[in-house]
Formats: C-alpha cells, sequence, structure tokens
C-alpha cells in the first residue's frame, strides 16, 4: 500500500495534479477537503474539537486503507492548526500495516499563487479565495508548520498538472 501524500501551501494545483494522478493511475483520491468541509459544517475552525476530529479522520481512513492495502492518493496543505505529530503520526499509520507514504511537495512562485487562490473552481470546497487573505496569513505566520519531506517536489509554475501527475506516476513505477 502507498499513501501518496501531495502536499504544499494554498493555490499550488494540489486537487488539480492530484485528479489528474488519480485518472493516470487509477488510484483513489481522498481530498483533504473532503474531511475538512464535514467538520467545519459542525466546529469553528481550529477549534480543539475541528482539529481533533479532522486528523483522526484523516487518520483512520489511512489506517483502514493501509489495513486492506488500498492505495490512494491524498492532499495536504500545511498550516498551524495541524499538530506537529500528525506527519509522524501519518508514517507510522500506514508503514504499522506495511505501507509506505511517498511525499510530494508542490510549489509555485508566489504571484502564481496569488492568481490562482481567487479561481472560481476553488469555490466547490471551503478553500481560502482571497490573494490578501493569504498574503496576511503568510505574514502572520499561519502557513507556518514543520518541514515535511517530499521525494520530489515539483514547481506547478512550471509544469503542467498533466506533466506534473505524470512526475508522480514515474516516481511511483507506474
Amino acid at each position: 500500500m502507498e499513501l501518496v501524500f501531495i502536499h504544499g501551501p494554498p493555490a499550488v494545483g494540489k486537487l488539480t495534479v492530484a485528479r489528474e494522478l488519480s485518472a493516470l493511475t487509477g488510484l483513489p483520491l481522498f481530498h483533504n477537503h473532503y474531511v475538512v468541509d464535514a467538520v467545519m459544517a459542525v466546529f469553528d475552525f481550529g477549534s480543539e474539537s475541528a482539529r481533533k476530529l479532522r486528523e483522526g479522520l484523516w487518520l483512520a481512513v489511512f489506517d483502514e486503507a493501509a489495513r486492506v492495502d488500498r492505495s490512494l492518493i491524498f492532499t495536504f496543505a500545511p498550516e498551524r492548526t495541524i499538530s506537529a505529530a500528525f506527519i509522524g503520526d501519518t508514517v507510522r499509520t500506514v508503514e504499522s500495516h506495511g505501507g509506505a507514504v511517498r511525499f510530494v511537495a508542490l510549489t509555485c512562485a508566489a504571484h502564481e499563487q496569488a492568481r490562482r487562490v481567487e479561481a472560481p473552481s476553488r469555490r466547490a470546497y471551503s478553500k481560502l479565495q482571497s490573494a490578501d487573505v493569504l498574503r496576511q496569513l503568510t505574514a502572520d505566520g499561519a502557513m507556518d508548520f514543520a518541514p515535511i519531506p517530499a521525494e520530489r517536489v515539483i514547481d506547478t509554475g512550471r509544469a503542467s498538472p498533466q506533466e506534473a501527475a505524470r512526475q508522480i506516476a514515474t516516481l511511483l513505477g507506474r
């Protein structure tokens, strides 16, 4: 079982690339906002209850997928309301069933990220949708998070979503 863990800041193309990778490989996509949006329907963002449920649900899906040997793609935007232990907990959960976490980081230039963050497609989920808010959150340290490993770093300002997906599929041997 492989958990393809695609991470990066808001609006670098995680979901777009993950969809392309899913179409290319047949791996199911577990977009982080499936859980974020469900939890935020009941609890305020950043509250202890929201944090506990969000991370617990993510880990429960990883645990069950690893237990039944079901590889999947996960998208993740690190930020300060997520426990510093989450990455280690993810690795331990998957590896406890003989699986592996394959970390891939996506990046792009700040001006491109600011342009993308206001794209209408981001309205489908409770995603950040303002370049001004993105700049403020970044300046305030809200996007700060301990470094996350990456087997591959892809600049989505230089690689199309299809090319980024092909690079990841090649990394996975698919």
